[in-house]
């Protein structure tokens, strides 16, 4: 019997030495890194786990809503050479960093030459039951300078650009309001008029020019943002008590602000979406978010695609470290419908559509395969990171594709794609967003 199960050993062993040498042939599958921050969605109702584990191994310890709360939240997964959340080589635990250092070409001359030996994008998953914090990005310039100041704070000396593309119905505030609706929000909401201050209340509504209108702009939000906690805390339960005394139609801004005072109580936060745009994505649209911008992801699940950085800057919805001042100073006050924060997907094909921001860093692909017959995705000049949302497939000379894997694909690389059965297979790319095949 020991010898029947040294023998089963050492060929489960020669297997695996097969599959790790099949795989390093610059298409390998990772593993993730899995973030289980306090706002995640837990156990089933989380998009990454059930990616991860199914949903059977979910749905196992979701004995009832009581105990719902005791499951671990699965909040991120992250893909790509982060520090904060590095990606390794699945059966070797090999960081996907140090594989690119022994391998220089897999990154591709074009990525190497403008990024130097990294991978200058990180690949997510977000699955949100809470709202995020208010926040933004700064500038590359900014961020390096942010970081040599304050190298504990602000880890990274990266700007941070990002992507969120929806996968379940998504909602979130991105960039300042159009001046005219923040103008009547001060006219009609006694408490928010408080909060900012009567005589900043008045720059700002009977401001003329657009250049006025975002000076008086920054004075209201940083006034907003430095009240008193004890007068937002006040003025936050008149204007949510006045609401639910009335017998009028709901408000979904007032439904928004209920929610997240709920969650965070007497948070300045809870006012920002007065000042900011409220968007809800349906799946398949994306938002881009350039540096500066103010934002804060509320609920749902999404791809989300940037800069390999985690640089961030705070100031409400969150019990983290706020920096008023420095976001004050920072922000894009130029108010934008929410529309011009979209970023449509190019249609290539009825299988393919692009997501391409104005940025170098990154741009992801969307793969929708309807049928069993086979589907070649194209070589591009760069390194890339697949994952697989839906489905499964196998693949020519690679790992085999099912729900939650995630693999790397060296530059110059193509993958022939069979997908398992008829209902096909749904997959991500992200890659650096340079000369691409299919599109300029």
């Amino acid at each position: 019997m020991d010898d029947f199960l040294v023998g089963n050993e050492e060929i489960i062993k020669l297997n695996l030495e097969l599959k790790i040498y099949k795989y390093q042939d610059g298409v390998m599958e990772l593993e993730p890194s899995v973030k289980n921050y306090e706002w995640g969605n837990r156990g089933s109702r989380s998009v990454i786990a059930r990616m991860l584990y199914g949903e059977y191994a979910v749905l196992k310890e979701d004995v009832n809503e009581n105990e719902d709360e005791r499951v671990k939240p699965f909040a991120e997964l992250w893909m790509g050479t982060h520090p904060s959340g590095p990606s390794t080589i699945k059966y070797t635990d090999e960081p996907l960093s140090h594989y690119i250092d022994n391998n220089p070409d897999c990154l591709g001359q074009e990525s190497v030459e403008l990024f130097g030996q990294r991978l200058p994008f990180l690949f997510k998953i977000l699955s949100i039951r809470k709202a995020l914090s208010v926040q933004a990005h700064p500038n590359k310039e900014f961020a390096q300078e942010l970081h040599a100041k304050f190298p504990d704070i602000y880890k990274d000396d990266n700007h941070k650009p990002e992507l969120a593309i929806a996968l379940t119905p998504f909602k979130a505030m991105c960039g300042f309001r159009p001046l005219h609706e923040i103008r009547k929000f001060i006219k009609d909401v006694p408490e928010l008029r408080t909060v900012i201050g009567a005589a900043n209340a008045d720059k700002l509504i009977n401001s003329t020019t657009k250049s006025d209108g975002m000076d008086a702009l920054k004075t209201c939000f940083r006034s907003l943002m430095t009240c008193n906690p004890d007068d937002v805390s006040s003025q936050l339960h008149v204007l949510l008590d006045t609401y639910k005394k009335q017998c009028k139609k709901k408000d979904e801004l007032l439904d928004l602000i209920l929610s997240l005072a709920l969650d965070f109580p007497g948070d300045v936060g809870c006012f920002s979406p007065y000042f900011l745009n409220v968007i809800s994505l349906k799946p398949g649209q994306a938002i881009f978010l350039g540096p500066n911008i103010p934002h804060a992801y509320i609920s749902g699940d999404c791809i989300e695609c940037m800069s390999s950085s985690d640089n961030v800057v705070r100031a409400g919805l969150t019990p983290k470290f706020k920096d008023v001042e420095t976001l004050c100073s920072m922000l894009d006050y130029d108010g934008k419908p929410a529309e011009e924060h979209f970023l449509p997907p190019i249609e290539v094909s009825d299988v393919l559509h692009i997501y391409k921001p104005p940025v170098a860093d990154f741009l992801v692909e969307k793969f929708t395969i309807t049928e069993v017959s086979a589907y070649l995705i194209p070589a591009v000049a760069v390194a890339s990171i697949l994952l697989c949302v839906d489905g499964s497939a196998e693949t020519s000379d690679g790992p085999s594709l099912h729900t939650g894997n995630v693999v790397f694909v060296s530059a110059g690389r193509e993958l022939q794609l069979k997908p398992y059965c008829q209902s096909g297979c749904r997959f991500f790319r992200a890659m650096v967003n340079l000369h691409h095949p299919l599109h300029p």
